[in-house]
């Protein structure tokens, strides 16, 4: 998630992202030259715009689209994480018909991320608010609290999730955003999904905030939104502590900050950005292998790219992007398929 502060009523305004081409000389240039001109840039590609999802709430001042995931339905639900009491907190779209429709809403969340549970098959969402985590069917009905509370004494401000195969769940807490935020406060936390039992994996963590798994399910990766890098934490058998874990991508983000995170078949990462228009893509020995970019014509009203859902089972990406213009989905074709870890965070 994007950090929001509450005495911030707009997002910063994002810089277009602009691509330079080299002007012909008058006169003819050599073939090689000529050759290197009309040679495409591959290290970028556009996306392309969905459909508008959500305008800026007066309410709030602003609109934030978070967690996209694919449900059972083949829809792609969404969360909208600054919207007002009463106002559409998960949003179902038919990304065919270009259809939008409210699934779930309350009074008082602030929902942060969205994901399905491989065990049981509901939509868990996370309240950055209250700190609690959420299930409901995909209807936005019989809604249960599965955790809230203090996690070893400190109160959860969760943001991002990620479950294995087993319905345990992966928290990133980002409880730096207390006072003040940028502050190494943040933790990793697991909740059990038997017992709904917590667990600190880590701590001491620059405001995490994606997380994803490997596609074998061995390790996670955690992106650091004031860190602006990402880390690579391997697990213990069942997942229940980290067994080793080191900065493993720095990202040369300049004034934005890495976001979410999503992670194809092939083990590459797509990280989105905060403040800007954008999504990384890198390889799993962090080489940066693509910049997925929005139309230049679209991007002045465009903030950030915040997260990343690849539809599993091929490689149909989209990406929530929202600013002063409203909340909006683009799409673009990933470098592998995707799977269910690929699916919402």
């Amino acid at each position: 998630m994007s950090r929001f502060l509450p005495k911030a009523r707009t997002l910063a305004p994002a810089a277009a992202l602009l691509l330079t081409m080299t002007l012909a000389a008058c006169s003819a240039p050599p073939p090689s030259m000529e050759a290197a001109s009309n040679k495409e840039d591959t290290s970028v590609q556009q996306a392309k715009r969905v459909m508008q999802v959500t305008s800026v709430h007066k309410v709030t001042g602003m609109t934030l689209l978070e967690g996209p995931t694919f449900g059972p339905d083949g829809n792609l639900y969404l969360v909208d994480v600054t919207a007002p009491p009463g106002a559409p907190k998960v949003l179902r779209v038919d990304t065919t018909a270009k259809t939008v429709s409210t699934a779930y809403t309350d009074d008082r969340s602030a929902l942060t991320s969205a994901q399905f549970n491989p065990r049981n098959g509901r939509l868990y969402v996370t309240d950055f608010l209250s700190g609690a985590v959420r299930s409901m069917t995909a209807d936005g009905e019989d809604v249960q609290e599965i955790f809230v509370g203090p996690v070893a004494g400190i109160p959860m401000q969760p943001d991002d999730i990620s479950f294995d195969a087993e319905g345990n769940l992966y928290i990133t807490d980002a409880t730096g955003a207390r006072s003040p935020y940028w502050e190494a406060k943040g933790r990793l936390v697991r909740i059990d999904g038997t017992t709904a039992e917590p667990a600190v994996l880590a701590d001491n963590l620059e405001s995490p905030n994606g997380i994803s798994f490997s596609p074998d399910e061995a390790s996670l990766w955690v992106s650091l939104n004031t860190g602006n890098r990402i880390d690579h934490l391997t697990l213990t058998e069942g997942g229940t502590a980290v067994a080793t874990a080191h900065p493993a991508i720095y990202a040369s983000a300049g004034a934005s900050q890495v976001d979410s995170i999503a992670v194809d078949a092939e083990g590459n990462l797509y990280v989105g950005l905060h403040n800007r228009p954008a999504v990384l893509v890198y390889d799993v020995n962090g080489q940066l292998l693509k910049t997925i970019s929005m139309p230049a014509e679209d991007t002045a009203g465009l903030s950030s790219a915040t997260n990343i859902a690849i539809k599993p089972g091929t490689t149909e990406a989209y990406v929530t992007v929202s600013g002063s213009d409203g909340g909006f989905l683009y799409s673009f074709k990933a470098l592998a398929k995707g799977t269910r870890q690929s699916n919402g965070g």
